[in-house]
């Protein structure tokens, strides 16, 4: 193969938005279950974002001269964040997604990151294989919940809009939790006017980027995320991601009209400490 890997440019966002899709939805709909990617024009949308954001690095795969995949790195915040990789269905299975891997792994080596991190569909065995045999370790499942949004509150919590001002505090939230905040997809999505926080005993336990599929929520208990979960007004993409072996967070969201939809796994190089507190993974970690 003359396989070619290249910088990501903005004029690959439809090519690769085509592959990505098609990917996903060949792969999902093999396994009985739907696509994350919901068609080529959202996926398209997504990586032209990707593609114009100076904190992703991104990887295109070219075979021949013909773009056949391609690959992310979320470099927003100290640990980076895998995905989407993705390779076009015709040429599936040749190592090109290993080659792909191997690129964003060099990226992350080079600048020192002290840890990548990225989630895979938990039925797609070749993936996970791919992951563990390049030294990704397996770390705990992860429920992907949608429905209807719950409405209510937690008695002694909270939730409001993010500003600028709780920065400091949610980022020292996360490294108390994980060891290392996310402060570079926290200051987007408080550009967005996504981020929220819960307050419980006058100070800020808990935050969120959104509730999705590609935001991530931090709190010191169980608790504190059960209101920012309860609080939302959707939940969007595929729906949030809940660590399974939170039983009380998941039995709750299963109680209150939530369905699982997929369970993933989530896999980690270099750093990586058991969480002190309760959280919600994006789809990227």
């Amino acid at each position: 193969m003359d396989l070619v890997l290249r910088p990501g440019r903005a004029q690959d966002a439809q090519e690769c938005g085509r592959i990505c899709f098609e990917a996903f939805d060949g792969i999902a709909r093999g396994h009985g279950f739907r696509s994350d990617i919901p068609g080529v024009e959202p996926a398209t949308e997504m990586f032209r974002m990707v593609f114009g954001h100076p904190g992703f690095y991104t990887v295109v795969a070219e075979l021949d001269g013909r773009i056949v995949g391609s690959n992310c790195l979320d470099e927003r915040s100290p640990v980076a964040g895998v995905g989407p990789i993705t390779v076009d269905p015709a040429v599936q299975n040749g190592g090109i997604g290993r080659r792909l891997m191997l690129d964003v792994m060099q990226r992350a080596a080079e600048r020192q990151a002290p840890g990548i991190r990225l989630l895979q569909s938990g039925y797609h065995c070749r993936s996970f294989a791919l992951y563990a045999g390049l030294g990704f370790e397996f770390r705990e499942t992860v429920a992907c919940l949608q429905g209807p949004p719950i409405g209510g509150a937690v008695p002694g919590y909270e939730v409001r809009a993010a500003t600028d001002a709780d920065l400091a505090a949610c980022n020292d939230l996360c490294r108390r939790v994980h060891g290392a905040d996310r402060g570079g997809e926290l200051v987007d999505a408080l550009k967005a006017g996504t981020a929220r926080v819960t307050e419980h005993g006058g100070r800020i336990t808990g935050y969120a980027t959104d509730l999705s599929f590609f935001a991530h929520a931090v709190g010191e208990t169980t608790e504190d995320v059960r209101a920012l979960i309860a609080a939302a007004p959707a939940f969007g993409g595929p729906g949030i991601l809940v660590p399974a072996r939170n039983s009380a967070l998941l039995q709750w969201c299963l109680g209150n009209g939530l369905k699982v939809q997929q369970l993933m796994s989530l896999m980690t190089i270099g750093l990586y400490s058991e969480p002190a507190g309760a959280y919600l993974p994006s789809i990227l970690y």
